[in-house]
């Protein structure tokens, strides 16, 4: 596991220099932390941060915004078509709650993000959980639950505020 986060955060730096003009490069060094090869369509915007990187898969059309922090070692799928806010969090790992077991201990959790998601500004998503296609985290929103198909989610932890589309 070191080893995995002093890779990532060696390629994150660099990610990191870029700017929103670097497309190519920031595609590149992206692909190169999550040993797959990302679309042309794929859009970041640095900084980046992940505790690995290996365990992140990427659909097509994918945009990242500013500051967003995946930490994938539980498994990180996010299908075609997904847009991520500025300064979300997404956490596959955790730990036990008994003091003694803490430090002693990682929990990973694999989190998956179907297509067509939009998951707004400063929102968290934990390890263990699906966002259904089409579906909508509301700026700030912390995820514990999976969030079905087409719905709109916020608040803390996160709940059903009412069913989209078709409007």
């Amino acid at each position: 596991m070191v080893a995995s986060v002093k890779r990532a955060m060696a390629i994150t730096a660099k990610l990191n220099r870029l700017t929103y003009d670097d497309a190519d490069e920031i595609r590149a060094l992206f692909s190169e932390l999550i040993g797959r090869k990302v679309d042309d369509n794929f859009s970041l915007i640095p900084p980046f941060y992940t505790a690995g990187g290996a365990e992140i898969r990427v659909g097509h059309n994918v945009f990242i915004n500013q500051n967003c922090t995946f930490y994938d070692l539980g498994g990180l799928d996010i299908g075609d078509d997904v847009m991520i806010g500025p300064n979300v969090n997404i956490i596959t790992t955790g730990h036990p709650l008994d003091p003694a077991q803490r430090r002693a201990v990682t929990i990973g959790k694999p989190i998956v993000i179907e297509r067509n998601v939009w998951i707004a500004a400063g929102a968290t998503i934990i390890g263990g959980v699906t966002v259904g296609e089409n579906s909508i985290v509301a700026a700030g929103a912390v995820v514990t639950r999976d969030v079905p198909s087409n719905t709109l989610v916020g608040g803390n932890p996160a709940r059903i505020i009412r069913a989209i589309g078709n409007e």
